[in-house]
């Protein structure tokens, strides 16, 4: 439900995407963006908002999920675990109005980005 809604939006926004590379790139700074507004309104008790940018989120995290191609070994089985721990830090984040485990989702994909960038050679 979650992964279509997320990749129709990316692939709506930047349909010139050469690159599946760029695509993996864009949804991982989605992830750090939206996490930005839900922790924001988390700031506010806005629990609609909290709501809504926790869930896009996990929306990416699912299309990310998606993405995963097992047959190139441990890694796609190290970042499915991965994606699965942070789609529960999100959730409990947004159940439990906690700052702490958005900024660990959060710290999880500013390595991930980084890691992603010096691999792929996409700045």
């Amino acid at each position: 439900m979650y992964a279509n809604s997320a990749y129709n939006a990316y692939t709506e926004n930047y349909i010139g995407i050469e690159s599946p590379y760029k695509l993996i790139e864009m949804l991982y700074e989605g992830v750090l963006r939206f996490n930005a507004q839900a922790k924001r309104a988390i700031k506010d008790n806005d629990i609609e908002k909290r709501v809504y940018w926790t869930n896009r989120s996990i929306a990416v995290l699912a299309e990310l999920k998606g993405s995963l191609d097992f047959k190139q070994g441990n890694v796609a089985k190290y970042l499915d675990g991965l994606y699965d721990y942070q789609i529960k830090l999100l959730t409990e984040a947004g159940i439990e109005n906690s700052l702490e485990k958005l900024e660990e989702c959060t710290n999880v994909f500013k390595g991930l980005l980084e890691a992603w960038r010096e691999t792929t050679d996409v700045a």
